[in-house]
């Protein structure tokens, strides 16, 4: 954990991934750099709801009055053009397409950039926890930062560009196109030959070019040397994106085992 003195108005981030729970406080005078941070170690047999009660009567950092409260959420999204969208269709669409376990809260993140709309679930149990404690809590969806700073990384060199994100055991695989989504994929990769696959089959899917075009790893990737080694049986140009190069080693950067996603959005913001 990393942890100062806190000056100035507070922003605390949330990010509830698969089976992961970590916080960040940043004062949102400095940019959203990080000045404390902490994982939170899950208890196995109980919910995700039950594990963040807990962690609100013993974690420091929820004990505050912030500002601004963000929850990432990593679960399932549907993607919608933003001109087909309609708010009152987001949940029977997301309850048609994407089959959920568990009594969801719908809700959804516009993506003006990329004319797009994310809708995605919070299990509803998890939400009244937060909104019991911080009523002003804002909920995005734990792959907006991404697409974000990816889509605008697109637009260097003049080549079309394929991008992996490796988290929570699995791989985001997206490309972008004049200002829109052109793919847009999750698929679990607990192993790197399902990863390898998976990103052949999206790459032979784009009609990419094995030669010009470029595909882009970041985040936790499995047997990362032998990954690339593979991809580069196939493709020329396979690259892993260094965080800390990425970001001009940035405060959030040096913060271990910090999950891509959350680490974007503390230094890039919304």
């Amino acid at each position: 954990m990393i942890n100062e003195q806190i000056p100035g108005k507070q922003r605390l981030t949330i990010r509830v991934g698969k089976s992961t729970l970590s916080f960040a406080m940043s004062d949102m005078g400095g940019n959203g750099q990080p000045i404390a941070y902490e994982p939170y170690v899950i208890k196995s047999g109980i919910s995700m709801a039950a594990n963040l009660r807990s962690a609100f009567k013993t974690v420091e950092l929820l004990s505050g009055s912030p500002v601004r409260v963000f929850v990432m959420i990593d679960t399932p999204a549907l993607m919608v053009p933003v001109e087909q969208f309609e708010e009152p269709e987001a949940e029977p669409l997301y309850q048609a397409t994407l089959i959920q376990d568990q009594p969801l809260s719908i809700t959804y993140n516009v993506l003006p950039d990329l004319n797009a709309v994310a809708v995605f679930g919070i299990n509803k149990d998890l939400r009244l926890v937060i909104t019991d404690h911080f009523p002003q809590a804002r909920f995005i969806h734990v792959m907006e930062p991404v697409w974000r700073h990816l889509y605008r990384r697109s637009f260097t060199g003049h080549h079309e560009k394929l991008y992996a994100y490796f988290h929570d055991g699995q791989a985001d695989i997206f490309a972008f196109q004049q200002s829109r989504f052109r793919f847009c994929n999750a698929y679990e990769t607990a192993h790197a030959r399902d990863a390898v696959y998976f990103l052949l089959n999206v790459w032979k899917t784009l009609q990419l070019d094995a030669e010009a075009d470029e595909l882009h790893l970041v985040g936790d990737i499995p047997d990362r040397e032998w990954l690339v080694e593979e991809l580069h049986r196939y493709l020329h140009k396979a690259y892993v994106i260094n965080p800390v190069a990425e970001f001009n080693r940035a405060p959030a950067t040096q913060l271990k085992d910090i999950p891509f996603d959350f680490m974007t959005l503390l230094i890039k913001g919304r």
